[in-house]
């Protein structure tokens, strides 16, 4: 017998079973990582990436509780495409990017542009641009760099501004926003 008894549904299984239907309330903000409290029963994320023609789209959190196995697809999904390392993103990184998506009432995937950075990616980006920290949070799996094709900058960054829980870096030349679960502060153009 599996570990959820009799009726032979798995944690798993409730996910692919949501992942179809999943209706998600919208989240109030009370304070930072306090700001998803009465989001519902349910968190989902939903990503593809141009750089590896992957797509993720998943409840990666019920009723309370985040789903390993959904932060081990987000882990991978998020790794370093450059080098394939992996590292584990913090959820609150998710939580803040998942809550921005729901206020900006979109169906399209979020463009994941970079997520996890191994530290010699890291060295390399910022040997060619001034735009990349020495110490980035991306090298932590605490920052995420995103864009929407329906959506501006403009938006996406007021967004995740709204959510009051973390750092937001808006970068209109390059069409993305920058979400990551550090300090609260906001920059860029």
């Amino acid at each position: 017998m599996d570990s959820a008894g009799s009726s032979g549904f798995t944690r798993r299984g409730l996910l692919a079973a949501f992942a179809a239907t999943a209706v998600v309330a919208a989240p109030t903000y009370a304070n930072a990582f306090g700001f998803l409290k009465g989001a519902g029963d349910v968190r989902r994320i939903r990503m593809y990436s141009g750089r590896t023609g992957e797509s993720l789209d998943l409840i990666y959190w019920i009723e309370g509780d985040y789903i390993p196995e959904a932060l081990d697809e987000i882990n991978h999904f998020m790794r370093d495409w450059r080098s394939d390392d992996v590292k584990r993103i913090d959820p609150r990184t998710i939580d803040i990017a998942a809550a921005s998506h729901r206020l900006l009432d979109v169906s399209e995937p979020y463009m994941l542009l970079s997520g996890y950075r191994s530290p010699a990616t890291n060295a390399m980006l910022r040997s060619k641009s001034r735009g990349v920290a020495r110490n980035s949070l991306h090298m932590v799996g605490q920052a995420a760099d995103l864009r929407l094709r329906s959506r501006s900058v403009s938006q996406m960054y007021q967004a995740a501004t709204a959510c009051n829980a973390g750092g937001v870096g808006k970068y209109s030349r390059s069409n993305f926003v920058h979400m990551d679960c550090g300090p609260i502060r906001t920059w860029g153009r």
